[in-house]
């Protein structure tokens, strides 16, 4: 899938100098690299069993519906602090400055229910690991982790020790 990445737009020093952002919205206007992931994310999980994906805030958001639509699973909503309207369950992470917290409700994963976490890019692993926790601490199985982008450089995949990882696209 790396012939995706001419459609991946490159923006240099974004949100600050020296860093490179990987802009997905051009791989998302695009209708046939658009498919082609959801399409490869879906073969990928097919016949596993998921039976909830949990997108991570914001960009997760985008593939983890229509993923839990081609898997014939539920979708729930992985959140920054204080954006979910019912009763939450949460996880601090640390950041380069600092700390985060992720959310999600309480009802929203069930004991020993299988959930595929499925996030745009893994970076430095931190977000993502705090959603696998999150998911555990309500009882659920992560079944996998997913991710249209890995930053290899930012050895993401270290802090996620145990867990089955995929990303199609290698920066």
């Amino acid at each position: 899938m790396n012939h995706l990445k001419t459609l991946i737009r490159e923006v240099p020093d974004f949100p600050k100098p020296g860093i490179n952002f990987y802009d997905i919205t051009t791989l998302l206007k695009d209708p046939d690299g658009l498919r082609e992931v959801i399409d490869a994310l879906a073969k990928r999980y097919a016949g596993k069993g998921i039976q909830t994906v949990a997108g991570i805030e914001a960009r997760g958001f985008i593939f983890a519906p229509a993923l839990a639509y081609a898997l014939h699973a539920g979708f729930v909503p992985i959140r920054k602090r204080n954006k979910l309207p019912a009763e939450t369950e949460s996880v601090e992470y640390a950041l380069e400055y600092g700390t985060d917290i992720v959310e999600m409700h309480r009802d929203a994963v069930t004991a020993g229910q299988k959930v595929l976490i499925v996030d745009d890019v893994l970076a430095t692993g931190g977000t993502a690991a705090a959603a696998a926790k999150l998911v555990e601490k309500l009882h659920g199985k992560v079944a996998g982790l997913a991710f249209v982008i890995e930053l290899d450089f930012l050895d993401g995949r270290k802090r996620l020790p145990g867990y089955e990882v995929d990303s199609f696209i290698h920066y």
